[in-house]
Formats: structure tokens, sequence, C-alpha cells
């Protein structure tokens, strides 16, 4: 995993307001022209949400939707089918979108412990209670995987696609937090080198390629995920407490970029581009890490996705993000 790759200045997480890809797609290469990505759209329903779209990318299992949410099945049926050509979609409009486009490209899927934690066995209960179910699910994930990132590459033959996988449970999962089906019990906590291994394992499937780990929970992993491969991390710049700062500063120290999430993403006022940014620019001073470092350890995005936000406010909040990098960068004191 080559950790000096060098990332752009800013992106964002992955998923956008409203249901038309075409303009989802030209919203993002037009923020971010040395940086965009494959845009979601969870508005659409079923299918077009994180979970649904990452079911459909895996390989020999299906998943269906039931009450509860999404649910390992037999056969491909139909919520797989509308999952499947929503990606399609999306895939055609980024492809329309960045013709002739050369630089890095994301792509987002849901990571195997998140999955696991979301997709329900046959019986209800999570794909996380049974070990071999998690190996099954690890592997087809990683399959499916290889076939996307091959895709995207296709269609864009001029990017460097970035893989992201995104982890909102990791830190649950750790912790025996994830509830069962019935809601009155937690699942076991997973052991942290079992967690590690499968991570490591989703991460091979980008062949030496830039893997970034997304998680807008508390207490990322920051340790784990640069021993499990990770070129990138990317959290939610608000929830960082002084416990994070030795495993921040050994990840920078490691080459490891952080990707700051710090700009809200749901509708608020926005400060000044340099204000998003001034809490990066005190915990490098608290960790006693060069200023000239910032431009080149530090990804300024979103807090999260950008679902929950109004278009026009989610316009507003990626040019934002792709001022706060360039305030960095020119005034990294």
């Amino acid at each position: 995993m080559n950790a000096h790759f060098r990332f752009g200045p800013a992106t964002g997480i992955g998923s956008m307001p409203g249901g038309d890809a075409r303009e989802a797609a030209r919203t993002v290469a037009g923020s971010f022209e040395d940086f965009p990505f494959l845009a979601e759209l969870p508005a659409r329903g079923p299918g077009a949400d994180m979970i649904g779209r990452t079911a459909g990318m895996l390989v020999e299992l299906y998943a269906r939707v039931e009450p509860s949410g999404w649910r390992l099945g037999d056969r491909p049926g139909r919520d797989t089918r509308r999952a499947v050509s929503w990606l399609r979609e999306d895939l055609d409009a980024l492809e329309e979108a960045t013709q002739g486009f050369e630089g890095q490209l994301k792509v987002q899927a849901v990571g195997p412990w998140s999955l696991a934690a979301a997709l329900e066995l046959r019986g209800g209960e999570a794909v996380l209670s049974d070990p071999g179910a998690c190996r099954d699910l690890a592997a087809s994930l990683a399959e499916g995987l290889r076939l996307h990132l091959a895709e995207v590459q296709r269609r864009v033959p001029g990017a460097q696609v970035v893989l992201q996988l995104d982890e909102p449970s990791l830190t649950a999962v750790l912790r025996g937090r994830v509830r069962s089906a019935s809601g009155y019990r937690t699942y076991r906590a997973v052991d942290r080198q079992v967690v590690e291994a499968t991570l490591r394992e989703a991460a091979g499937v980008h062949d030496g390629g830039p893997v970034v780990v997304h998680s807008c929970a508390p207490d990322v992993p920051f340790a784990l995920l640069r021993r499990a491969g990770a070129t990138a991390v990317s959290f939610d710049f608000s929830l960082l407490t002084e416990r994070d700062d030795e495993a921040i500063g050994e990840a920078v120290e490691a080459g490891t970029r952080l990707f700051a999430g710090v700009v809200p993403g749901t509708d608020t006022a926005l400060s000044d581009p340099a204000g998003s940014v001034m809490g990066v620019r005190t915990l490098w001073r608290r960790l006693g890490l060069r200023p000239d470092l910032l431009a080149e350890a530090v990804t300024v995005t979103p807090a999260c996705g950008l679902a929950g936000a109004s278009p026009a406010y989610a316009r507003q909040a990626l040019a934002h993000c792709v001022r706060a990098a360039r305030s960095l960068a020119d005034n990294p004191e």
C-alpha cells in the first residue's frame, strides 16, 4: 500500500441529496476538478441507500428488503436488480461528467464489518452473529469490489481510482455494542485481530491502490486502520477528543492521510473557510507537527454524507471544502 500517495486537497464523502444522477455527477465534477467522487443518492429509496447499494455489489450473495432492513436470500430479487440498475445509472452519469478526466476519482462502498452489522441472516439475526457468515460475506464483498473497481477504471480510463470503505459501525463491532434483532441484547465484540485481518483483505482488493476508511462515529480506531492497510482515514473532525491525539500524531508520521470532516453535513450558516479549518491548525500545534506538513497530510471534506442537506447547501458545502483546503495550504500557521 503506497502510504505516500498524493491525495487531492478536498473531496466529498459520498451521498448527495435528490434523485437526479446526472445533476449530482455534474455538481461533484464541477466542485472537485482534481478529486471528484461517485455520488450516491439514497433519496431514491431502498437499493440506493448505502447498505442496499453495497449489497447489490456482492457476488453470489443476494439481499432483499424486509420490514427490519436488508436480509440475505437465495436468489437475486427485485431489490437487488434495483440496486444494480441505480449503480449503473450513477456510473453512466459519472462517465458523462468526467469525459477526458485525469486524476483521482473516489468510489465508496460499505466495509465488511458495518455490512455484517447491518445485513440480516435468513433467521433475522445480523450476519455479525455468525463468524462463518462474516467470512463468506467478506469474501463476496471483496470479489464484488474487485469487479466494481475494474468497471470504474474502464469507464474513466484516465482516473486513478481511490477506494473508500464506509465503516460507521466499526467501533460498535469492536466494543460489542451492535444490538441484536430483538434489541434486548448486543452481539459479542469481535476480536481486534479478526477485524483487522478482514479489513486488510478488503483493502487488498485494490491492488496497491489508495484505500480510505471512513467513519463518522466517535472513537475511530486510527492505529488499527493504519495496520489494516488504510492509506487514509476519513472522520468527523468535531468528534475528536484529546484522547485521539497520540493515534493521530502516529498516523500522520507514518504517512497516513487524514480526511478531516470539518464542514457540517446538513444546512447551516457556514463560517469563513479559514474558520472551518481552525481546529485542524490547533490540533497540529498541539501535536507539535510541522505546519508545512498540513497540506500534504490533510484532505478537507464534509463531516459526513450530504444526503440530508438541501441541494443548494450541498453545492455550497462542497465549494466551501475547496476554499477551506486552499486556506490550509496558503496559511498553514
